[in-house]
């Protein structure tokens, strides 16, 4: 989960740091990582720019106060509400719900500014009246700003909220970040009824990604060299490659955490366009997604501790039931494992990114895993080694990609010279010497 974002000078840090890493991609300059979107953290992002547009509801109360105008403005409302629909159906947005979303928030809106009328009126939370600001020429603006700020979020946050889950964990989500005063109960569950029921109103398609200026890459985020999360960027030779093909395709990247248990699942479930990370091209993965042009080559081995090279220095002598091997979850890793050594106990470990501390610690002796990453943990490591010489299961590392084949002409005009001049294996051989 992304961490609270409630001021909107961090809100629009996230935001710029986003276009910052397309920015440099663009004018050449190499990004070596980018921001890492949780699944809760684009959902996240909607709500924080609710609570800006509702946030600026007081100026604009006190600009209609001074100017004698009234609070209510069907026209406007009207305008706000279908503008938002028109730039929902451009983003490949369901163009009704959207609306439905933006109603909502004009409701709210509207009920705040009466309320400080009639306190005003009343002469009560005078002192809390702000200076009056210009409607037209400063306040509009603002809120224009944020009503664009709006559609790109919800198309990036439109999957989260169709998962089955989504309901609960949204008005988890809204009880946190929508609070008093200016949040009251029904105010923010109208909210979220409305911000439920947003989807993607198009299929994905290249079309649709550059209506919106924006290329989604989903990656696990826990295999270096290929991708790894750093304190909510993620970088690697992988995300490199993304980056270079975002600024050649004129789209902003923008990262979404996925997992190796759910990789196909959130293609299928249209969370991302593209997918990263050291992905192995598999049967079953070409069953149901396509591959880009293989960026790197390898096959499995085994790692353990130094000190274990000895008893552990054939395939035999691990698969035995005394051996304890070690596999991040619902990768290949766990399959050949289970192929190569069935007599051996074998632990499933939730976090790629602390697997190798087992072996560390003695927990296990043995894991197995590509050849690139032995060679990177070994070196990080000294006290782990390669265990076995021979290399099983040769496979080729690709970008995931949807079955529509205009994804992978997309993707492979751009790769293909990358690949001839030897960017991937350099990016690589950069990322490992790190």
């Amino acid at each position: 989960m992304l961490p609270p974002l409630r001021h909107p000078l961090r809100l629009a840090a996230l935001f710029g740091a986003l276009l910052c890493a397309s920015a440099a991609a663009t004018s050449g300059a190499e990004p070596r990582g980018a921001p890492l979107a949780e699944p809760d953290g684009l959902v996240v992002a909607v709500l924080q720019l609710a609570d800006r547009r509702l946030a600026l509801m007081p100026e604009v109360a006190a600009s209609k106060w001074a100017s004698g105008q009234p609070v209510v403005d069907a026209a406007r409302e009207s305008e706000v509400i279908a503008a938002a629909g028109d730039r929902a159906a451009a983003a490949g947005l369901d163009r009704d719900t959207v609306a439905d979303y933006f109603a909502a928030q004009v409701a709210g809106a509207r009920g705040l500014q009466l309320e400080l009328h009639d306190a005003w009126r009343r002469g009560e939370r005078l002192d809390e009246r702000p200076p009056a600001a210009s409607l037209a020429g400063q306040l509009r603006p603002r809120l224009d700003a944020i009503s664009t700020a709006t559609v790109r979020a919800l198309y990036l946050a439109a999957p989260v909220l169709a998962a089955t889950d989504g309901a609960s964990r949204l008005v988890a989500l809204a009880d946190r970040e929508l609070r008093p005063p200016l949040w009251d109960d029904a105010r923010r569950a109208s909210l979220v009824t409305a911000l439920a029921r947003v989807r993607l109103g198009m299929p994905r398609s290249i079309a649709r990604a550059r209506s919106v200026g924006v290329l989604r890459i989903g990656t696990p985020a826990d295999y270096a060299p290929f991708a790894v999360a750093v304190d909510g960027r993620v970088e690697g030779a992988d995300v490199r490659l993304a980056l270079g093909l975002a600024a050649s395709a004129g789209l902003e990247p923008v990262f979404v955490r996925s997992s190796w248990r759910g990789l196909l699942g959130d293609l299928a479930a249209d969370r991302f366009d593209i997918a990263v990370g050291g992905i192995s091209v598999t049967t079953a993965r070409r069953a149901v997604a396509a591959f880009s042009r293989p960026t790197a080559h390898g096959g499995k081995s085994a790692v353990g501790a130094c000190a274990a090279r000895p008893r552990l220095a054939s395939l035999a002598a691990i698969d035995r039931p005394e051996v304890v091997v070690i596999e991040n979850r619902g990768g290949t890793n766990e399959t050949i494992a289970r192929e190569l050594a069935p007599h051996a106990q074998l632990v499933v470990h939730p976090d790629n990114l602390t697997v190798f501390d087992e072996l560390l610690a003695g927990r296990a002796d043995a894991m197995f895993t590509d050849d690139t990453e032995i060679a990177l943990v070994t070196r990080r490591h000294p006290q782990l080694c390669r265990l076995l010489a021979e290399l099983y299961a040769p496979t080729d590392k690709a970008m995931l990609l949807p079955a529509e084949p205009e994804w992978r002409t997309l993707v492979d005009d751009w790769l293909g010279p990358q690949i001839e001049r030897g960017v991937p294996a350099s990016l690589l051989a950069e990322e490992l010497a790190r």
